[in-house]
């Protein structure tokens, strides 16, 4: 089976299982992540593309949000999904290691992506949790998880441990604090941070415009 082959069985095997989603990790959002990521690679000349398109496509094949906080069901379901199709182990082992480390874990953890490739991923799955998107894409994660949008008496924390992080209960616009208004300064490459600026921007606006409204001011 040729790479194209392998992408393309991939990328109708992820839209089947994810079209329907409605948290904000659906088939569109691994579509944009997709898209991203290929726009960055193309910016990046070292970067094995095969492997960044796989990775992108799988990266939320089986989030820990979703499958009790599980940190390997990503890894292992992409490895069951890509043995299928007899991919090599050596890219497996890429693909796996892409898919467990892709995910924010809080805000003074330290990433650990080490290969160019799952640093493309990486970014393009951050871009998408920005901006417009994902503002879109935050309301629809809490309102799916009876998330209140807003409470001016809890404040945002920073959290220090993915424990901390994962077992957090917030609303909804404290995820702004404690994720994505993070986002810009965690990217690695150069094409992601430069998109990120307007994203960001669009975020900051937005909140602006959210507590004057709160108030009533507007």
């Amino acid at each position: 089976m040729t790479n194209a082959q392998v992408i393309q069985k991939t990328k109708d095997h992820v839209e089947k299982l994810f079209r329907s989603e409605g948290t904000g990790h659906d088939w569109w959002h691994m579509y944009r992540v997709w898209k991203l990521a290929k726009h960055i690679a193309a910016k990046e000349p070292k970067a094995d593309t095969f492997i960044v398109e796989l990775g992108a496509l799988l990266h939320d094949i089986a989030d820990w949000k979703f499958n009790d906080g599980d940190m390997e069901a990503g890894p292992r379901t992409a490895r069951t999904w890509l043995e299928s199709l007899e991919v090599d182990n050596e890219i497996i082992i890429k693909i796996e290691d892409i898919v467990r480390n892709v995910s924010f874990k809080g805000a003074h953890v330290k990433q650990d992506m080490k290969s160019l490739e799952g640093r493309i991923v990486s970014d393009a799955d951050k871009l998408d949790a920005m901006g417009a998107i994902g503002i879109a894409r935050t309301f629809a994660y809490g309102g799916a998880h009876d998330t209140p949008i807003y409470d001016p008496d809890i404040k945002p924390v920073q959290h220090k441990t993915f424990e901390e992080y994962k077992n957090s209960k917030s609303h909804t616009i404290n995820h702004f604090y404690e994720k994505l208004l993070l986002l810009k300064d965690k990217l690695y490459t150069q094409t992601a941070k430069a998109m990120a600026d307007h994203r960001h921007e669009v975020m900051e606006a937005y909140l602006n415009e959210f507590y004057e409204e709160w108030e009533g001011n507007l």
